[in-house]
C-alpha cells in the first residue's frame, strides 16, 4: 500500500529518516567516548528503543513508571526514570520494576529520597538515584551545589539506594559551571559523581562544549519536528514524522479545513508559522485548531488545495502528537512497511 492511500488522519514515520537520525546522533557520542541515553517520550515504541540500544545507547530514559513498565516488559533492561517518584502506589510499582530491570531514578528533595529508601529497603532491592539540578531550566531540581551535596549524602547513607551522580534538564550555558562546582564538593565529601547527565535534543551535538557531562539524553531527535527546525537544531529533511490529512471543506477562497485538529496535533508551542508545516504547500499556515478541524490559511498558496485532496503535515510537536494516537504507520520510500501500536502512549502515571 502506498502511504498517500492511507485513510486520514494518519500519523506516519519514514523509517529511512528514523534510522539515519539514530545513526548520526549515536555516532557523535561513540566517537567522543560519551554515553548516550535516548528518551523514549517521543516515540513510546519498544521496537525503536531496541534499535537505539542496538546502535550503541547505554540504555533508555523514560518520564513515568508506566513507560518504564512497558519498556521493561519488552526486554529493555537499563532504564532511567527522569521524574520524582512519590506515594505508595508508585513506589510499590517501582520496586517491582527493579526486580525486572536495572532501574534508576532522580530526586531533588529529602522527602523523595526518604520515600525511595523506605520502599527499596522494605522490598530488598537497590535503586540508583541521581540528584537533579536546576542549571537554568527553571523547572525542578536543587538550586545550589550545596543542596546537591547534602542530598547526595542522604542518598549514600540510605539503605536500598545508591548515589549515581547528577542530572539536569535542559543542558544550558550554566550547566558546566554548576556541575564542576558540585563535582568538586562531592569529591571532597568522598562521593564522586559517576554519572553527569545532560539533556535536550537541541544540544545533542554540543555536549563536547560541557566536559563535565559524560551522558546525554535526547528524545525528539529521532523524529524531529518544526519546533526543532525553527530552533536551528534540525532540518526539514530530518523530520521523520508526517501526518496525512484530507481537505474536508473550502468555505472561503482563503481558508481550507482539514480533518486533523487538536485531537490529531497538539495545541502546544504556538508559533506564527502555525501548528504544522505543509511541505507541498509551504505558504499554507495551520493557524488554528478545533477538536476535529484544522484551520488552514491558503491565501498565499499559488495553487490552493481542493476539497478531497490529501495533504502532508510535519507537526510542530512530535512528542505530543505521538501521545494522541494508538498506532503509527511506518513507511519506507513511500510505501507502508508496518503499523506499530504505540504501546507506551497515555502512560502518565
Amino acid at each position: 500500500m502506498l502511504a498517500h492511500e492511507l485513510d486520514t488522519p494518519a500519523v506516519t514515520i519514514d523509517l529511512d529518516i528514523v534510522e539515519r537520525n539514530i545513526a548520526t546522533t549515536q555516532q557523535y557520542y561513540t566517537e567522543r567516548g560519551l554515553r548516550f541515553r535516548p528518551h523514549i517520550k517521543t516515540h513510546k515504541l519498544p521496537i525503536l528503543a531496541h534499535r537505539q540500544v542496538a546502535a550503541g545507547a547505554v540504555g533508555i530514559a523514560v518520564q513515568k513508571i508506566g513507560e518504564a513498565e512497558v519498556m521493561a516488559a519488552a526486554g529493555l533492561d537499563d532504564i532511567l526514570i527522569c521524574y520524582n517518584i512519590l506515594g505508595r502506589p508508585k513506589l510499590e510499582r517501582l520496586t517491582r520494576l527493579a526486580r525486572q530491570a536495572m532501574v534508576s531514578v532522580i530526586a531533588d528533595s529529602e522527602m523523595t529520597v526518604d520515600g525511595l529508601a523506605e520502599a527499596a529497603a522494605a522490598d530488598g532491592v537497590t535503586i540508583g538515584v541521581q540528584v537533579e539540578m536546576d542549571t537554568g531550566g527553571g523547572r525542578v531540581g536543587v538550586q545550589t551545589p550545596e543542596e546537591a551535596v547534602r542530598l547526595a549524602e542522604r542518598i549514600a547513607r540510605s539503605r536500598g539506594l545508591r548515589f549515581q551522580g547528577l542530572m539536569t534538564f535542559p543542558t544550558t550555558d550554566r550547566t558546566q559551571q554548576m556541575f564542576e562546582e558540585t563535582m568538586q564538593k562531592l569529591e571532597a565529601a568522598g562521593l564522586p559523581a559517576e554519572v553527569r547527565s545532560g539533556g535536550g535534543s537541541g544540544r545533542r551535538f554540543r555536549v563536547h562544549e560541557s566536559p563535565a557531562i559524560n551522558e546525554h539524553r535526547a528524545g525528539t531527535y529521532i523524529y524531529s519536528d518544526t519546533t526543532m527546525v525553527e530552533a536551528g537544531a534540525s532540518t526539514l529533511e530530518e523530520c521523520a514524522m508526517k501526518v496525512l490529512v484530507t481537505v474536508v471543506s473550502r468555505p472561503t477562497p482563503e481558508r481550507a479545513i482539514v480533518d486533523g485538529g487538536s485531537k490529531t496535533f497538539t495545541n502546544d508551542h504556538p508559533s506564527p508559522k502555525g501548528f504544522g508545516y505543509f511541505p507541498d504547500f509551504p505558504e499554507a499556515v495551520l493557524y488554528a485548531q478545533s477538536e476535529e478541524h484544522g484551520h488552514v490559511n491558503v491565501a498565499n498558496c499559488p495553487r490552493k488545495p481542493e476539497v478531497g485532496e490529501k495533504l502532508w503535515v510535519i507537526p510542530r510537536h512530535a512528542c505530543g502528537t505521538t501521545n494522541l494516537h494508538d498506532e503509527i504507520v511506518a513507511t519506507r520510500q513511500g510505501r507502508v512497511e508496518a503499523i506499530y501500536p504505540i504501546l507506551a502512549r497515555g502512560k502518565i502515571r
